[in-house]
This record gives structure tokens, sequence and C-alpha cells, in this order.
């Protein structure tokens, strides 16, 4: 199997493990900030140990090193948006909102990498605009706010994909996967006195299900996840990394109708939205081996 078509392989299963994800932020009853801290602390003391204690840090110019925990920052308020989307929406809004991830990348990966703008990159992202209006004209009011909240999680998430891309080869995976998730869960951790004052009565530890729930998606949806799709970065391009993740709505959306029952919630009108971003997104890998050709 070549360097490409593995790095693919990867790229999907990390995708098939961030399609759990939104189904565990459902079920978890934590609000979206605290369920993003436990998320990452319990991910950051996984990575520790798998970096033999720090020692693959050693060698990690500390400009290079501020440079990944800026990065961890962006997915830090990424992963808050994105569960935010899920509490203020439900899983299948926030998913068919990150399909729009792609569009973002079509303008950011040229600015960031210094590359030249791809027109149908540029043409398939606008593509996806008549879906995401039909989305949102088919969903109740009260959960308006999870779009746009949706939205801003695909744009910071085509953000810090752009900057890995452009950074990647520059150290080891896993270390690279624990500055930035370390650094995330210390954002967190100043954001949280903050929202304590105005959320006093707002729970803080896991109860139940929640401390499995939270297990499950810090170490096999985060860490192990997040491995496989920054290792797969070194093979393919930014644009087609988003794209791929855009299959997270798909595994997601059908998950929701088993698990969560929100095919109830949700009309005809919606879904034919979700489907021609799809369309969109599926197209991207035949028109550009037609016009590579």
């Amino acid at each position: 199997m070549d360097s490409v078509k593995k790095a693919y392989l990867q790229l999907h299963l990390a995708v098939l493990l961030y399609g759990f994800t939104a189904i565990l932020g459902d079920l978890i009853s934590l609000n979206a900030l605290i369920l993003v801290w436990w998320r990452v602390l319990i991910t950051s003391v996984s990575l520790f140990f798998i970096i033999r204690f720090g020692k693959a840090l050693v060698g990690i110019p500390r400009k290079l090193m501020l440079q990944y925990m800026g990065i961890g920052v962006l997915v830090g308020l990424h992963w808050i948006c994105f569960f935010g989307a899920i509490k203020l929406s439900n899983a299948s809004i926030c998913l068919v909102c990150m399909a729009t991830t792609s569009f973002f990348s079509a303008f950011l990966e040229p600015f960031i990498l210094k590359q030249r703008i791809k027109p149908y990159e540029i043409l398939l992202s606008l593509l996806v605009i008549p879906g995401m209006m039909l989305v949102v004209n088919n969903i109740e009011l009260d959960m308006m706010l999870g779009v746009g909240v949706g939205l801003a999680s695909a744009f910071l998430a085509a953000l810090f994909v752009t900057l890995n891309k452009k950074l990647v080869n520059e150290a080891e995976p896993f270390a690279i996967t624990f500055l930035e998730l370390g650094s995330a869960w210390l954002f967190i951790s100043c954001l949280l006195p903050f929202f304590w004052q105005g959320n006093s009565e707002m729970a803080f530890w896991p109860v139940g299900m929640d401390w499995v729930y939270l297990t499950i998606l810090a170490l096999l949806c985060t860490t192990f996840a997040y491995y496989l799709g920054l290792v797969s970065l070194k093979h393919i391009s930014a644009f087609a990394a988003n794209l791929t993740v855009n299959l997270e709505p798909v595994y997601g959306i059908i998950l929701a109708w088993i698990i969560l029952k929100e095919n109830e919630e949700l009309n005809t009108g919606f879904y034919i939205g979700g489907a021609m971003i799809l369309i969109a997104v599926f197209s991207y890998p035949f028109i550009k081996k037609r016009l590579e050709k």
C-alpha cells in the first residue's frame, strides 16, 4: 500500500471515530465548556504517558512549541463551539454545519500555505452554500443560534487543520498532539473562573455514565483519532483532508437517527440540504483527478 492510500485509510478511520463525537457530546450531561475541559484533560494525561513523560518534546525549538500551543488554543475554541452547537440545537445540525469546513479551507489554505488558488476548489466550496441555506430554512427558529456556533466551529476547524498542515513535519505527531491538546486544556482552565461567576450552580463533576462516555470520547475519539488525522496530513492536502472529514456528518447523522432518534426533530428539507452539501464534498476527488489529467 502506497503512502497516500495509507494516509486516506488512516484519515477515514479517524473520521469514523469523529462521527461518534457528536453522539457522545449529546449523551454527556455536562455544559460544553466543562465537557471540553474534561475531554482535553483525560486526553493530555494519556498522551503524557505516550510521549514518555515529556522525553519526546526534547529538541523541539521553543518558537515551534509556542506555535503548536497557539494552534491548540484554536482546537479548544473549536471544540467549545462544536459541543455548544450540539447543546443549542442537536447533533445532526451541528454535523451538517461542520460540512462547510471545506468552504473555509478553500480560502484559508492558499492564503496560509502561500499556494495558488484552485478555481475548482472555490467552485465546489460555493456549491455548499445552497445546501446550507436549505438546512437553515428548515429548522426551528430556536436552533438558529446553534447553526451560527456550528459554522464558527467549522471555520476554526479549517484554520487549525491548515496550520497543522504547515507545521506537521516539524515534530513527532504524538508530541504535537500533546502540545496542542495540553495547551487547549490550559486555555480552557483560564476561562473556567470567568465562566463560573455567572454559572456557579452548573455541574462540574461527571456523574454515572458520563465517566464512560468521557473516557471513550477522550481516548478513542480524540487521542487515537487526532493522531491518525495528524499523520495523514503528511501525505494529503489540508483541503482534501477537510473534505474527507466531511464524511463525519454521514456517520454522525446515521448514528443520531439510531441512538438519539433525531429524525423525529428534522424534516425532509433539512436532509435534502444536507445531501446537497455532501454531493459537493464527494465530487471533489473525481473533479480533481479529471482536471489533473
